[in-house]
């Protein structure tokens, strides 16, 4: 929906602020995702330099690998995200890792940890693509939000317009 003309401005908000909600969770499902991307590469990594498997468990392991530069982040303003524990999408991720034997890495083949990442990157794509249309949805309704305050001023806002 483009056209906001039939909504209040209770309405256009209210609207905003679920999608703002569900933008929460797919980010930060995806951050989950690329977090599991990048244990999966950890691993290949250890294989293509020859070393040893870590004996420590996988708990132990994030720090070292989570700990790694991997750019400035985003640049909007942090906000609590509450991901409820049976959100379909985070379902959704812990039951591919699973498919794959997600939690021994060290057990999987060559070709398993190359399918693993490969399904893992494609999940993460899938909720990148899923963000950017609610980034469009939601700056859609915050440029209505700032027409009507242009066109109608502070009355705009009192009125509910």
């Amino acid at each position: 929906m483009t056209d906001f003309s039939s909504l209040s401005l209770a309405d256009i908000r209210a609207r905003r602020g679920e999608l703002q909600r569900q933008e929460d969770v797919v980010s930060f499902v995806r951050r989950l995702a690329q977090g599991r991307i990048d244990l999966v590469h950890d691993e290949q990594r250890r294989r293509a330099n020859g070393a040893p498997a870590d004996s420590r468990d996988l708990a132990a392991r994030l720090a070292d690998v989570f700990g790694q530069q991997h750019g400035g982040g985003s640049a909007r303003p942090p906000r609590e995200t509450i991901v409820p524990t049976d959100d379909p999408l985070a379902a959704q991720l812990d039951e591919l890792c699973a498919e794959f034997n997600f939690e021994d890495l060290d057990s999987l083949s060559d070709s398993s940890l190359s399918a693993l990442d490969s399904a893992l990157s494609l999940f993460e794509q899938s909720c990148s693509r899923d963000r950017h249309d609610l980034f469009e949805q939601i700056d859609a309704l915050t440029a209505e939000l700032v027409r009507r305050l242009k066109e109608g001023g502070a009355g705009a806002v009192l009125e509910n317009r």
